[in-house]
């Protein structure tokens, strides 16, 4: 037999099926070949279609994300009825036989360690805030403090993977992705979700970040995060090599679209078109991100916003600042990591320069947001992984104390996108321990993020395996307490 026949007749099931394909994908390919053809189309590009549920109340967001696990003993949930309990033991009845990390798990008592640092009230609503966060004070107005959020990691990657992308188990799409899976891009230029980390001062040792935390998981690998350097080139891979040229670089890339179009009308495998958009996007980025990452436009006076660091490439300060830019610029989901928040010791010492590093940039950028009249369309998160125990990890002392991981209850704050500023929502016992009025789930803070979005999370959803997944699985609920 000829071998060429014979080839044809060797045809798999995906080949067979991709044969059969109705046509959306080759529109949603011409689409990114030539947008102009099919500007006027909805849905050309079933990648980039919006499927907005309700009317949104934000077109972006920025996450905050405090990686470690901020004391919310010390920041935010004031307990003031603890001084008089000084180094006494967790009453049994306030722990109810919860689990312990490995840390503390050989403690023989669980000494009580009341807050150093004082709080005051804060603004029209009376917000109680630590007086190592000052210019988050000032913008008391402007934040609704969330006192109850809780979750069932204990652990630092399966607490931050269950945050970025609802379950514990890696390998789920991030929030991110979900998002730009269900709002599309609104600017050609630049990825629709955008990941920065920084590196703390309050703690040497940091736990790390791993790249899947703005991965697509199972969604096209359109959606996923890209990462933007404190160093080098913002963007990995984004510079041509030397002798390259864009004449070059333009032909390459006219055919080796060539060869992933005829790929594709033989397979209609829909990750070739992703790859396709991809090679384009990074192509148009090298002249967007360059642009976007120059500060020298910006005046003194954002700078001294900001502080000092925001001039530092790299810093919390400085991602803050581009967090500012790239929502200017219509990125959908912009997702800052800033390390160092694990105080499992010397507490006293080293959180204040934790909050040092986040306090006056975090303050900056909702102030800066609401004077340029964007802060009601981008909705901000502040918090991480897990909260802190009222108990000290090691020795206490009336200077010093460490604190160990606390699931059952922190605190995170949202300001701006349709969220009610000046509020604080959730109330927590005499310890600090256990919550006593309006729990908030982490499902139910996904839910409420895609709410704001225009997104019903039920309906929000991708089919894989056999199953239709979604970020909040089968739980969550939008909480409608906190929306203006």
């Amino acid at each position: 037999m000829d071998p060429r026949l014979e080839e044809k007749l060797h045809i798999n099931r995906r080949h067979f099926f991709g044969k059969c394909a109705a046509g959306i994908g080759g529109a949603a390919l011409t689409s990114l070949l030539n947008p102009e053809a099919f500007a006027n189309t909805p849905s050309a590009d079933p990648l980039l279609a919006s499927v907005s549920h309700i009317a949104p109340k934000a077109k972006r967001v920025i996450y905050l994300f405090q990686s470690g696990a901020p004391s919310q003993l010390d920041l935010f949930d004031h307990k003031p009825k603890m001084h008089a309990m000084f180094d006494k033991d967790l009453p049994d009845s306030i722990r109810k036989g919860q689990r312990l990390t490995g840390m503390t798990s050989g403690q023989t008592r669980f000494p009580i360690a009341p807050s150093v640092f004082k709080f005051n009230k804060y603004g029209q609503g009376g917000t109680e805030i630590s007086e190592l966060l000052p210019n988050i004070a000032n913008i008391a107005d402007d934040i609704c403090v969330i006192r109850t959020m809780n979750t069932e990691a204990i652990n630092h990657d399966p607490a931050m993977t269950f945050f970025q992308t609802g379950a514990q188990l890696a390998g789920r799409p991030s929030m991110g992705s979900w998002v730009s899976y269900g709002l599309g891009s609104s600017n050609r230029d630049l990825p629709n979700f955008v990941a920065l980390s920084s590196r703390g001062t309050g703690r040497p040792s940091c736990q790390p970040l791993y790249d899947r935390l703005w991965g697509s998981g199972f969604l096209p690998t359109i959606h996923q995060g890209v990462k933007f350097r404190g160093d080098g080139d913002p963007v990995l891979y984004l510079s041509d090599p030397p002798g390259v040229d864009k004449s070059i670089r333009r032909r390459m890339l006219n055919d080796i679209a060539t060869l992933n179009e005829k790929t594709y009308a033989e397979y209609q495998d829909p990750e070739i078109v992703t790859r396709i958009e991809q090679y384009e996007l990074a192509y148009r980025m090298q002249t967007s991100v360059p642009e976007l990452t120059d500060l020298s436009k910006e005046p003194e006076s954002t700078f001294e916003m900001y502080g000092p660091e925001s001039r530092k490439r790299g810093t919390y300060a400085a991602n803050c600042l581009l967090a500012r830019r790239l929502a200017e610029r219509g990125v959908r989901f912009i997702q800052l990591y800033h390390m160092g928040w694990d105080q499992h010791g010397s507490l006293p010492k080293e959180l204040p320069q934790q909050c040092k590093d986040s306090d006056q940039p975090t303050a900056a950028l909702i102030s800066d947001l609401k004077q340029r009249g964007m802060l009601d369309e981008t909705l901000v998160i502040w918090g991480g992984e897990f909260g802190r125990t009222i108990y000290s990890q090691g020795t206490l002392t009336a200077d010093n104390y460490g604190r160990d991981h606390h699931p059952k209850n922190f605190c995170i704050f949202m300001a701006g996108g349709g969220i009610k500023g000046g509020m604080t929502y959730g109330e927590t016992d005499d310890f600090g321990y256990n919550i006593v009025k309006d729990p908030f789930h982490v499902h139910d803070l996904q839910a409420t993020i895609l709410n704001q979005l225009g997104l019903n999370h039920e309906r929000l959803t991708y089919k894989y395996q056999g199953r239709h997944f979604r970020l909040t699985d089968v739980h969550g609920n939008v909480v409608k307490k906190i929306l203006a």
